[in-house]
């Protein structure tokens, strides 16, 4: 074999080597999201959910919305200044500690109601009479696959700050809708209650 093809194999196995880290990189998870003070959010830790735009209401809450007290539906607080109920995230790999953007999550009231059910997030049935999805409460935590497909939800960037989506990837085959989440106002009771919405409500997260 001639000195010139020797080193042009050479040359050609040594730069795939040497470039085969970077696919590991490109592969990283993606980013975290921050709460109003920059740091990390972690699984397990509570946290509010605010509105960045003032003055249209406060932070998330349970409250119920139709002729029975039961189940408990997601809206915002009426006024500004409450900040709503704590919420907690659980990533859908339960090893990652840090809440990450576009990573399916269970998100979750950290409180009691008179409601004998669980507080964890769920996309409720189409309700024909208002023609919307709306996000209530009721669902299971964590058990990803076809049967809990309602009880993802996602964080993704909005401008500067974030929004709140339902597009869960935990399952593979199965067809789910992708949706921003935005504000419904109720105009028989005002209660702003969270919907599927091509107006996505943009939020930021402050620690408990």
């Amino acid at each position: 074999m001639k000195p010139t093809l020797l080193i042009l194999i050479s040359f050609f196995i040594f730069a795939f080597v040497t470039k085969a880290p970077l696919v590991v990189t490109a592969d990283a998870s993606p980013d975290p999201v921050l709460d109003i003070t920059g740091e990390k959010l972690f699984a397990g830790t509570d946290y509010y959910i605010l509105p960045v735009v003032r003055g249209r209401g406060g932070g998330l809450t349970l409250a119920s919305t139709g002729n029975e007290t039961c189940p408990l539906d997601v809206v915002q607080e009426g006024q500004e200044v409450e900040n709503g109920l704590p919420v907690i995230f659980s990533p859908v790999n339960i090893k990652i500690g840090v809440v990450h953007l576009s990573t399916d999550q269970n998100i979750k009231f950290n409180a009691s109601t008179i409601c004998i059910q669980s507080t964890v997030w769920k996309l409720d049935s189409y309700d024909d009479s208002l023609g919307q999805w709306f996000v209530t409460t009721g669902g299971v935590e964590g058990n990803p696959g076809r049967e809990t497909t309602s009880n993802w939800f996602k964080i993704e960037k909005f401008d500067d700050d974030y929004k709140l989506v339902f597009c869960p990837s935990v399952c593979d085959i199965c067809k789910v809708l992708c949706r921003d989440i935005g504000i419904y106002i109720d105009q028989a009771t005002g209660i702003r209650r969270l919907a599927l919405s091509d107006t996505p409500f943009k939020v930021m997260f402050k620690k408990a």
